[in-house]
């Protein structure tokens, strides 16, 4: 019997009203996609794009056809540094979830080029594949790099690491797994710090209580990380143990 629950189509927008969480970490600003990210979508998303549904936790196992650890990156913006870090440590599967189509297209290319076979691309909510598709205990990472800083105060609420998403993450992450999270904006450094130290029944810092973290070797020195700590913004990691 057919679903009642909808198909996310990834050539439109990643949410539809009924569906609409109160406060969303994202506003979408869709920019053309280029002639290259729209061949993408067209051959590249059915071989490693998923198509969310509410009703359907994954597989894991049978989506990457091994029983690898999986690390799940949130909002991977143009995928660069996630294709390169799949490139790097292909003992492990990566998913990545972005709602923006021209990052999907060029991470979708990426793939391509360097010939993955151990990653695949949402696009969707994270909030949302966290709460639904996501089975316990089933990740052995989620990474958090440089999320909108929504810096002005009325928008803090949209800031997407709060002690709900702390909570999803309590859930879905291995014990023993980690969440890693980086920011240049030193408020928010703050308040994921705040955040994460309150949730010490769940997470340990790696680094320490009430310590950022060294940048690990794993994570990938970003252009946009460089422009940053040329503007004076340095970036803070914060690397945290699921107990």
């Amino acid at each position: 019997m057919q679903s009642d629950e909808p198909t996310v189509n990834p050539s439109q927008p990643p949410h539809s009203p009924s569906r609409l969480r109160a406060i969303r970490s994202f506003v979408l600003r869709e920019g053309r996609l280029t002639s290259a990210q729209e061949r993408a979508f067209a051959e590249l998303w059915p071989r490693f794009g998923l198509d969310w549904r509410a009703d359907q936790q994954l597989d894991f196992a049978d989506l990457f056809d091994n029983a690898r650890p999986v690390v799940l990156e949130i909002g991977f913006g143009n995928g660069e540094s996630l294709a390169q870090m799949a490139a790097q440590d292909p003992e492990r599967n990566w998913l990545g979830i972005e709602v923006h189509r021209p990052g999907v297209g060029h991470l979708l290319l990426e793939i391509e080029r360097l010939g993955l076979t151990n990653l695949r691309v949402i696009r969707h909510d994270a909030v949302e594949v966290l709460t639904h598709s996501i089975p316990a205990s089933s990740l052995d990472a989620v990474q958090l790099f440089f999320p909108d800083p929504w810096p002005k105060r009325k928008h803090h609420k949209r800031r997407i690491l709060s002690p709900e998403l702390v909570g999803l993450l309590s859930r879905t992450i291995r014990p023993g797994g980690i969440f890693h999270a980086a920011t240049d904006w030193e408020p928010y450094a703050e308040q994921m710090l705040e955040i994460l130290e309150s949730a010490r029944e769940t997470f340990v810092n790696t680094a320490g209580p009430g310590h950022y973290a060294p940048r690990p070797e794993s994570r990938p020195l970003t252009k946009f990380e460089q422009r940053g700590e040329r503007l004076g913004h340095p970036v803070h990691d914060l690397v945290y143990r699921r107990l």
